[in-house]
């Protein structure tokens, strides 16, 4: 006679979960839209970087030999035979006893082999430094007179070599790297306009509860403010998704139906936080649970959510399932503030990791002493996940507030989760921990 189950584990769960995800299709993007997304394929180098030889500095391109024992009080006096700007064609050649004025960015002319900064010199006939530069820019070719050097230079000074960055045909980016500002920079630098990625994955959030009133406005008799809609978006941001913050939904089942199925044509994911566990007015599982997956008769399935109880502080009750015609994955949180937050970190965020197709979908992990006045406690049979702050150098966690899931204020100032196992239920001080970075 077979018996049912009652209770899951937190990584039995979380193995389901992603057993049920595959990342996002590739897709082609602009430079500015693919920030924050993943890369699909190598890229290499199409050209060296810098393309040319240019100067780092404002100044002269020179011969080294003619510059060779300049000092203030003999200095070595060169014709000007032109300016250099950035994005010159033609380019004037340098040869013995002579200098070109050139500008930062611009590329060494031939016969030259180093470049004296500005201020290494008078500025050229007619005016000082300032004068000389804004002269070169306005009148580039133009010949200058002469100018006086006071310093040496040695071979390739203040030049940046061709190729110096990186050479063509080198590695630029490799498959699997998060797009941010730098290697945005990077790609528009070699030429690429376009890149191929794995989109951001969308993200719906919805609260439940007809108690929830929205922050602004005036608290009714019995209300509290929706804070885990607002939580659980900057989480999803913050884990690499587009979040679309839903208004409370209010314990209806057909209206949580309803909103679902309005939502889903922009969530590749849909999280919900509340009505989970076993009370009158739990609506997300009174709405999802039982509900057949796949298509109905018409063709219009709405799909099922599993309910389950985890072996797990805070956090115990959890949803996940399918719903829609695109069998989009939807994971029911619990509704307390921190059993959503903890939910979100340990089975929400590493969902959207797949869909991004990253390899590393977890938060980093560390051990660390526990450092407290008094032992802790944690239930038999459950794995307790408790706030702390992590001081990685001291190696080091202390617990934040307490083991109470609505104490929203500890939250906000923990940067760590405190994980005591299953079979553990006294800790003392000193005990070495497992801890959930969250920063």
């Amino acid at each position: 006679m077979s018996t049912v189950r009652t209770t899951w584990t937190v990584d039995e769960h979380l193995e389901d979960i992603l057993a049920s995800i595959r990342p996002l299709d590739p897709i082609e993007l602009q430079l500015p839209d693919a920030q924050g997304c993943v890369l699909v394929d190598d890229v290499t180098v199409p050209v060296a970087l810098p393309p040319f030889d240019n100067s780092s500095m404002d100044g002269y391109a020179v011969r080294v030999a003619d510059v060779a024992g300049a000092s203030e009080e003999f200095p070595a006096v060169l014709t000007v035979i032109g300016d250099v700007a950035a994005g010159t064609g033609a380019l004037p050649e340098v040869g013995p006893g002579e200098a070109a004025r050139i500008m930062t960015g611009a590329p060494l002319p031939p016969g030259a082999e180093a470049v004296v900064p500005v201020e290494w010199t008078d500025g050229g006939s007619g005016g000082g430094a300032a004068t000389a530069m804004r002269a070169a820019s306005a009148a580039p070719q133009d010949a200058a007179g002469e100018v006086r050097v006071h310093r040496p230079a040695l071979a390739r000074a203040h030049v940046r070599a061709r190729g110096s960055d990186v050479r063509a045909g080198e590695p630029a980016l490799a498959a699997g790297t998060v797009l941010g500002p730098a290697q945005i920079g990077l790609l528009a630098a070699i030429g690429r306009g376009t890149v191929r990625v794995r989109p951001r994955p969308r993200v719906v959030v919805l609260s439940t509860g007809s108690e929830l009133a929205q922050p602004g406005e005036e608290l009714g008799p019995g209300q509290i403010y929706d804070s885990n809609s607002y939580a659980l978006s900057a989480a999803a941001r913050d884990a690499g998704a587009i979040a679309y913050r839903v208004g409370a939904v209010t314990d209806d089942a057909d209206g949580l139906r309803s909103a679902i199925e309005d939502q889903l044509v922009r969530a590749d994911l849909m999280v919900t936080t509340g009505g989970v566990s076993v009370g009158a007015y739990d609506v997300v599982k009174e709405a999802l649970a039982g509900a057949p997956g796949g298509d109905d008769e018409e063709g219009e399935g709405f799909g099922g959510v599993e309910f389950r109880r985890l072996a797990m502080q805070p956090g115990k009750p959890q949803g996940f399932g399918t719903i829609g015609p695109d069998h989009t994955p939807l994971l029911a949180l619990p509704g307390n503030p921190v059993s959503s937050y903890v939910s979100f970190e340990l089975f929400v965020r590493p969902a959207i990791r797949t869909l991004m197709g990253l390899k590393d979908i977890h938060r980093p992990r560390a051990r660390a002493a526990l450092s407290a006045d008094k032992p802790l406690t944690s239930p038999a049979g459950k794995r307790q996940f408790l706030r702390g702050t992590y001081d990685a150098e001291a190696g080091t966690v202390t617990p934040v507030g307490g083991a109470g899931s609505h104490l929203i204020a500890a939250l906000a100032h923990a940067d760590a989760l405190l994980v005591v196992p299953e079979d553990v239920t006294h800790v003392e001080p000193g005990t070495q921990l497992e801890v959930v970075r969250l920063g």
